[in-house]
């Protein structure tokens, strides 16, 4: 059984994106230059039914496949004050809702696919997160994860995990998570993992649910 929502750090989390969420897209103007076509090559793989999972200010709604049917959550209100605003622009028409990842207020097996872009590095408890994904995805579906994880490396690895509480603080985001082992100990299918980026610090997952 998941231990209880951790009410504090989800709200320090919430509260963090809802600070930056009007200047998001302009923090993040050099490094979308090089997220466009992993996000573009993540969403190849969804189909049907589709969960996206902190859609923070819409920067995925121009590659959903065009005849799927998509509801979008985020956590931070603000946030999806930008993506109502992104989703109008491009003429989508995506079911915006605020909702909290640790948490999915869905039915079992309602979706064909669940996607999260640099997503998991701020969900307080990753492992509540990937589990309720496991539960609201159907059995033949598909769990899609794009994120930035923890180097690997000893001296790279412990300066990030020194770094990591002051980026959290400021950003909301951590630096250190270990996505793919967390996937793992979920017990996620792992299908496939593509190592992206400089040091291969970007993994882009595709896994299927384990029920």
């Amino acid at each position: 059984m998941n231990p209880s929502i951790d009410v504090k750090s989800t709200a320090q989390t919430k509260a963090r994106y809802n600070r930056i969420a009007p200047i998001y897209d302009l923090i993040e103007t050099l490094s979308e230059g090089r997220f466009k076509p992993w996000r573009e090559k993540l969403w190849n793989y969804a189909h049907g039914n589709i969960l996206e999972v902190g859609v923070g200010t819409g920067k995925n709604f121009q590659y959903h496949p065009h005849s799927a049917n998509v509801i979008g959550i985020d956590l931070a209100d603000q946030m999806l004050v930008q993506a109502r605003q992104r989703a109008e622009q491009l003429g989508k028409t995506i079911d915006l809702r605020e909702g909290d990842a640790q948490s999915l207020d869905f039915p079992d097996n309602s979706f064909d696919t669940a996607a999260a872009t640099f997503v998991f590095c701020s969900v307080p408890d990753p492992i509540r997160g990937l589990r309720e994904l496991n539960r609201v995805v159907k059995p033949d579906g598909k769990i899609l994860l794009l994120d930035h994880v923890r180097i690997d490396q000893p001296i790279i690895g412990n300066v990030m995990d020194w770094l990591d509480p002051m980026i959290v603080r400021l950003w909301g985001a951590h630096i250190n998570r270990r996505t793919v082992e967390n996937v793992k100990r979920v017990g996620l299918d792992i299908e496939s993992i593509e190592h992206l980026g400089p040091m291969q610090m970007v993994k882009l997952i595709v896994a299927k649910p384990v029920k």
